[in-house]
């Protein structure tokens, strides 16, 4: 039996990050993965495909928007064979970064193959072969929920995991669930010319700001069809269609029909027969679960990213992989923390957020907080690009320091990164108005938001008796 120092199940963001980083540090270490090359849901059936989706269906929007204003002609269907070389291509340039050669030439052991847990040191593969290892980490990540919707085992349905394969664009598609996969998706698919319908059994986008979620909606509904506070309660193949049960919140139904239904109903962790059972480690709501190190109630098996259920991301899930080499390589006792830690819904235009809402702040701080906004119509970069809506709103206390950031707009992914920076390093929002953006930026308009501050504290109060008496005194 081969011993190890760290052996890690599972390669995907969360897996690699702790395997990498432990041989790194010199520690002996065995990446197990059952799928041909390692990756994970991000780079096979996530973040890298639905991008390049994302990018493909903004361009050909653009082209005939463009077109259109112009006074040019555009016509016919998209060559969908295109967009499906550029998810391949995506992903066949970003795996030599993950495959299994990359690994062994680490120092890596990688072995092919579906592991479970004998005891709290020993993992068994489905190959025949047993392993020990002082240190076990878990990194199993998630599949796709798929709801109990009656009839739904007898039609053929879209996830994630299978949308990126498909040959052409359905002419009708319904998409269940509404969060950022499903939305994101949804966006790409109207963009290429499906007539698309969203149906989600509560509303768009709640964990965001009331303004932001509002004009998300708006934006949104020119695209696509919304049906909010529905579920689907049946389903049944008709000839080439498929027929859907809808109800609402008051029992009421109705009957639609699509060409293809998308299940993005959200994700399950992966924890089933992997013989958790077996070494005590405490599963609540089919998540495992760990403490801010990132270690399970058996003190030598760890896990992190999706299979934890905590913050599902793929940058959480680095985060966390980093956190587990900390603890379980050296035992320096290190915690996770996400208050720094960002998301975006990756739609057109981009949602972006940070840290606590303008609700939960003042939840938390009462009436001891300020709230910063600018808006792009009052941005020069995006009045030229002829954009006329973003907003940014930035929550700190009463004393300037950053508790929250939100943004909707063209790239708020990228141009509200500064704000992560300042957050996570104890900067507060006046200090934005001495960063000098390059004219015109898009990220003027995090700068406008901080001039705000400045406007309350010269122009508002006793500062501009203050100033007015100086100047008197000083002609």
């Amino acid at each position: 039996m081969k011993k190890y120092d760290i052996a890690v199940i599972g390669g995907g963001a969360g897996g690699l990050t702790a395997a990498i980083g432990a041989v790194q540090f010199g520690a002996k270490t065995a990446l197990i993965e059952k799928d041909p090359e390692p990756g994970g849901d991000c780079l096979h059936y996530g973040c890298v495909p639905s991008k390049a989706y994302i990018k493909a269906a903004k361009e050909l929007r653009d082209a005939k928007k463009a077109a259109e204003e112009f006074g040019l002609g555009l016509s016919g269907a998209p060559d969908f064979s295109v967009v499906k070389s550029r998810v391949q291509d995506a992903i066949a340039e970003i795996q030599p970064h993950d495959d299994r050669k990359r690994l062994r030439s680490l120092g890596i052991d990688e072995y092919h193959g579906t592991a479970s847990l004998k005891t709290k040191n020993e993992i068994s593969i489905d190959t025949g072969e047993t392993i020990y290892a002082k240190r076990i980490v878990i990194a199993t990540g998630s599949s796709p929920m798929i709801p109990p919707i009656a009839g739904l085992e007898d039609i053929s349905y879209l996830t994630n995991e299978t949308i990126f394969s498909i040959d052409r664009v359905p002419l009708k598609l319904v998409v269940l669930g509404s969060g950022p996969v499903g939305i994101e998706l949804a966006q790409a698919m109207s963009r290429f010319g499906s007539d698309v319908t969203v149906i989600d059994h509560s509303g768009l986008m709640e964990k965001e700001e009331p303004e932001i979620r509002e004009l998300a909606h708006h934006l949104l509904s020119e695209e696509m069809t919304f049906m909010f506070n529905r579920k689907v309660t049946k389903a049944q193949k008709k000839a080439e269609k498929i027929g859907l049960t809808v109800e609402g919140d008051s029992g009421t139904t109705q009957e639609i029909e699509c060409n293809a239904l998308l299940i993005a109903a959200g994700r399950k962790p992966n924890v089933k027969e992997m013989g958790l059972e077996k070494t005590g480690v405490d599963v609540k709501d089919g998540k495992i679960v760990v403490n801010k190190k990132m270690q399970t109630s058996v003190s030598t098996i760890f896990a992190c990213g999706d299979v934890t259920g905590e913050y599902p991301f793929t940058h959480a899930a680095g985060l966390e992989g980093k956190t587990v080499v900390a603890n379980a390589v050296f035992g320096v006792k290190q915690s996770v923390d996400y208050t720094h830690t960002p998301y975006t819904i990756y739609t057109d235009p981009e949602v972006f957020h940070l840290g606590l809402t303008e609700k939960e702040a003042r939840d938390e701080y009462g009436d001891n907080i300020h709230v910063y906004r600018s808006d792009a119509r009052h941005v020069d970069r995006f009045t030229a690009e002829r954009i006329k809506t973003g907003l940014v709103k930035i929550i700190t206390d009463k004393k300037g320091a950053i508790l929250g950031a939100h943004a909707i707009g063209t790239l708020a992914g990228d141009w509200m990164q500064e704000v992560v920076f300042a957050k996570q390093h104890g900067h507060k929002i006046k200090d934005f108005s001495s960063v000098i953006h390059p004219y015109p930026s898009h990220g003027e308009m995090v700068s406008k938001a901080a001039d705000q501050y400045w406007q309350k504290r010269l122009f508002e109060g006793k500062v501009p008796k203050l100033t007015e008496t100086y100047i008197k005194w000083l002609r």
